[in-house]
């Protein structure tokens, strides 16, 4: 697959909710995700499939999404973009918020090898 075609197919998933999927299928399993900043219960860089789908649980089991959208991905030579906006309610404080994020993804032998956010703090 070329970069775009892993792009489309990471921004199908997503839009439809199946955000675990598309790291079973889209992800290598040395995948590298790096964060803005360190969160609470998760560190700022995760490396390894294992990693990164307990982040995509930890967020599934945590936040409430009231809506959620997904850019067409922006392709760079081996890199795309996405741009993310969310909606959503912190299950344990109840404080809903309005957030963005940029994503960068880099592939390699069609698989997504690392995954970069870039939000405001």
């Amino acid at each position: 697959m070329s970069t775009l075609e892993v792009g489309k197919k990471l921004v199908e998933y997503c839009r439809k909710g199946k955000n675990l999927d598309a790291v079973e299928k889209l992800y290598s399993k040395d995948i590298q995700s790096i964060e803005a900043v360190d969160m609470p219960e998760m560190p700022r860089e995760t490396r390894g499939i294992d990693g990164v789908r307990k982040k995509n649980e930890w967020w599934l089991e945590h936040m409430e999404s009231h809506g959620t959208s997904v850019s067409e991905p922006m392709v760079h030579g081996d890199r795309f973009t996405v741009h993310y906006n969310f909606d959503v309610t912190d299950k344990s404080t109840g404080k809903r918020s309005k957030m963005e994020e940029i994503a960068v993804y880099t592939v390699k032998d069609d698989k997504i090898v690392k995954e970069e956010f870039f939000y405001q703090q």
